[in-house]
């Protein structure tokens, strides 16, 4: 029996806390799964939708995913020759190598040895964070891309790079949308969004409301998460709304880590 595929990428907000929550709250039946926000895809490779669009605004993200969909032997094989060491890491995070493969084995191996797993850059795009002195990360972890890569081989998944709204143009009534946005700051400490130059703004918050409120008009099954916050409260108010409680793993300080309440929020019952 085929492995079955999971997240190949730690990936800050990313949805495995909460994922039971998620997924019981998923409609019976429907067309496309849309995912905009991807990150890791946990929803995504827990779901197996026979026909998906997903996307992100992080090119190295995207890079990755299309090389682990379609040239998956050759990923494995980079991925192979990297080593847990210091010196090494800061040497590949200056690299700026410009074949795919070679680019998404860099992200993964940065992903996988980091520190917290944490992906960040600066206002620059470049990504800045510092070695994880993990004792033994698993770099490659060649039965996952494998199946990860069958899935979407096997099924009809396009990947999109570019803006959530690029991303959702086709969805249309009976489609569902799940998305996970760089969550609302609760504080001006828990800010972070840097998954990409330039953030996720307050004002980003109010237009993807805006759309939000678009595939609600069209049609669409709409599923949202994100942090607890008058803000988000004010924003959704006239859909469905429900807390959960999630422990967040990358944060500053540890005791920041636990107990986080996140909304769930859709347009359907």
């Amino acid at each position: 029996m085929a492995r079955r595929p999971k997240p190949f990428v730690k990936w800050a907000g990313g949805k495995r806390q909460i994922i039971r929550e998620l997924v019981k709250r998923v409609p019976e039946s429907f067309g496309v799964y849309y995912e905009p926000f991807l990150g890791g895809g946990a929803l995504l490779f827990e779901l197996l939708p026979k026909k998906a669009v997903v996307g992100d605004i992080n090119e190295e993200l995207i890079n990755a995913y299309t090389v682990v969909k379609e040239r998956v032997e050759d990923l494995i094989r980079s991925l192979k020759r990297h080593r847990n060491e210091r010196d090494y890491y800061y040497r590949m995070r200056r690299e700026k190598p410009e074949d795919p493969v070679e680019r998404a084995s860099r992200f993964i191996y940065l992903n996988r040895t980091c520190y917290n797993g944490l992906w960040r850059v600066n206002s620059k795009g470049e990504f800045n964070v510092p070695f994880g002195r993990y004792r033994n990360p698993k770099i490659c972890d060649e039965e996952n891309l494998r199946a990860v890569s069958l899935y979407l081989r096997t099924a009809d998944v396009r990947i999109v790079h570019g803006d959530y709204r690029e991303t959702l143009k086709t969805a249309k009534g009976g489609d569902f949308v799940y998305l996970d946005p760089p969550y609302a700051p609760v504080s001006e400490t828990s800010r972070f969004t840097e998954y990409v130059s330039g953030g996720f703004s307050e004002e980003d918050q109010v237009k993807l409301a805006e759309v939000f409120r678009d595939l609600d008009r069209r049609g669409c099954y709409v599923m949202l998460s994100n942090s607890d916050t008058p803000l988000v409260r004010e924003l959704y108010r006239e859909f469905l709304m429900e807390t959960v409680s999630a422990n967040r793993p990358i944060n500053r300080v540890g005791s920041g880590r636990s107990n986080h309440r996140e909304l769930i929020i859709r347009n359907y019952g």
